[in-house]
This record gives structure tokens, sequence and C-alpha cells, in this order.
């Protein structure tokens, strides 16, 4: 494990959501998988939507401000969160698979298309969201990370489905 990019050539970014109720474990899981098959390095991200870059370093680390206005004291350098870093590495680390941590600020879909478009990445994993009011407010108003990829951007999209409905249940967005 590293947290800086690793030398290797091939590279798969996956979009990591850090949220109390729903641990990206899935996500992980077949994200290991998928580079284990490829021969790739992940790059794992997380982006913070409530900021945007103003600049990004050599070492990819990412400079932002608040969206608010009314917070914009002084810039921050996104950090990956300590514990949720420590649980990520506790699902990567026993498979071998070389990786790295990058924290972002900004649209997620744009973010993450910036980073693999840089890397030269094969593709783009992110897994689908929990279902829940919250979540359907959410992507009615912001849409879908999977769907904008997939339509703003040419690198494969692998989605994980993280809470699949059975055949003939509704559809999350599907009135309840």
């Amino acid at each position: 494990m590293t947290d800086t990019p690793a030398s290797r050539h091939s590279s798969l970014v996956v979009g990591l959501v850090k949220d109390k109720d729903q641990r990206p474990d899935d996500v992980i899981r077949q994200a290991i998988v998928f580079a284990q098959k490829f021969d790739a390095e992940l790059v794992i991200a997380t982006v913070d939507p409530t900021h945007y870059e103003v600049r990004r370093n050599p070492d990819g680390s990412v400079v932002a401000w608040d969206i608010d206005p009314d917070l914009q004291d002084e810039e921050v350098t996104e950090q990956f969160d300590a514990s949720f870093a420590a649980h990520v590495r506790s699902l990567l680390d026993p498979s071998g698979v070389s990786y790295s941590l990058r924290a972002l600020a900004g649209e997620p879909a744009h973010e993450l298309a910036k980073v693999a478009h840089e890397l030269d990445s094969e593709a783009i994993i992110v897994g689908t969201r929990k279902q829940g009011i919250r979540t359907t407010a959410h992507e009615f108003f912001t849409g879908s990370v999977a769907v904008h990829l997939a339509h703003r951007q040419h690198r494969p999209v692998i989605v994980i489905p993280l809470n699949p409905v059975a055949h003939g249940e509704k559809l999350p967005w599907e009135d309840h």
C-alpha cells in the first residue's frame, strides 16, 4: 500500500462514499477482483461535494474552499478521513493489490473523471447508493454519479450493486 500513486502503468479509479450508514466493503472487494484481473493499481478516492478544488498539488492532494461563501475562512487541504482510511486499508492490505488514497473536492463525477483522465485509468468503479428517502431526493436533484460518469467521459464505468432489489420489486426511484 502507498498513499501516493504507484508506478504501475494500469490503474482503476474507485469512487467511495464515506457514509456512516453505508460501508464501501462490497465496492472495495469487487475492485480488488478487477485490479487482480487487470494487474492494475487501485486509486481509491472520496469526494467532498461541500468544497471545490482551487488547486491540485504535485503529490495529488487537493486544496479547496468551502462552497458556502460565509464559511470561506481559509483554504483547506482535503484529507482522507483517518478512521475511514483504516477501514479501507483493512480490506485492501490482505489482497496484495497496490493502491493509493485520494481525497478530492467538488462535483463527484467530474472529479473522478478528472483523476481517471490524469492517470489514463482503464475504468472508474463506483457503487450504487443505499436506498432511502435521502438518497432518492439527493439523486433526483443531483443525479446519479454513475449516470453522470457514463454520459460525460469516455472511460468504462463499472457499477457495483450494493442493495439490489428482486425482480418485480419497485426500483429505488419508483413511488413507494
